[in-house]
């Protein structure tokens, strides 16, 4: 090889280089959640998930790259240093078919219902809706610990109240075991009451309304949640030269 075509061929190099890294930086997201306020909220609008006093939600915006992508709810948990867990809250149309609205109101056929829970990367800016296996919304208040979630999860056929552990990125859930009959009026967050997390042993308790408490010893694992870098994949293209 030549001087000049050596020289040649270390400039495209650089260049390349600088592309990719130019290219890298664009590809940084800004995830960040915003200021909580508060909407009207009641058991007419959402029946599965509203307490019976309750009349408000509070709500904060998740924006990733300053857009609003999602409006959550309650607190978010942190499952590695870079991806959380976070409740979505969903603004659905409320409106009966060919109910007309009248003069100037534009707000009457919109009610905010709790969601699913969310997993975000604050990486790639990925959000994925989480599966939770038995879950409910009005049973179902997951207590976090690590990428482990533990709830009160109910049978299609909403009779039975069983303990619930499930580790995020498993679709089979690690823990379900029964705790009691549900009748259709028990069907409240109360019903399955506070859940408690044990690290050495790793344990959780439930504390079933009306019950004596439920304690279960998890087997630890390793996380299995897979993060990607979000980066496309790079094409090594060979240089032309002349």
């Amino acid at each position: 090889m030549n001087k000049s075509l050596g020289t040649a061929v270390l400039v495209l190099a650089a260049v390349a280089t600088a592309s990719h890294a130019h290219g890298a930086e664009h590809k940084k997201h800004a995830v960040v959640l915003g200021a909580a306020r508060s909407v009207p909220y009641s058991r007419a609008g959402d029946p599965a998930g509203a307490a019976a006093d309750e009349t408000a939600l509070k709500i904060r915006a998740l924006v990733v790259d300053s857009a609003v992508k999602e409006w959550v709810t309650g607190d978010a948990h942190d499952v590695t240093d870079r991806s959380f867990v976070v409740r979505r809250a969903m603004r659905l149309n409320d409106a009966l078919p060919g109910e007309k609205l009248g003069p100037g109101d534009k707000t009457s056929q919109w009610v905010w219902q709790r969601g699913p829970w969310l997993l975000v990367d604050r990486v790639t800016g990925h959000i994925t809706a989480l599966k939770l296996p038995d879950y409910d919304p009005a049973v179902s208040q997951v207590s976090w610990f690590r990428d482990y979630g533990a709830y009160c999860g109910v049978t299609p056929s909403g009779k039975t109240l069983y303990a619930v552990v499930a580790q995020v990125a498993v679709r089979k859930p690690l823990l379900t075991k029964k705790l009691e009959a549900l009748d259709a009026d028990g069907r409240t967050q109360a019903a399955c009451g506070t859940t408690e997390w044990q690290r050495e042993p790793l344990r959780v308790t439930f504390h079933p309304a009306g019950r004596d408490a439920a304690s279960f010893d998890i087997a630890p694992g390793s996380a299995v949640l897979v993060e990607d870098s979000g980066d496309e994949p790079e094409t090594n293209q060979p240089a032309k030269t002349n």
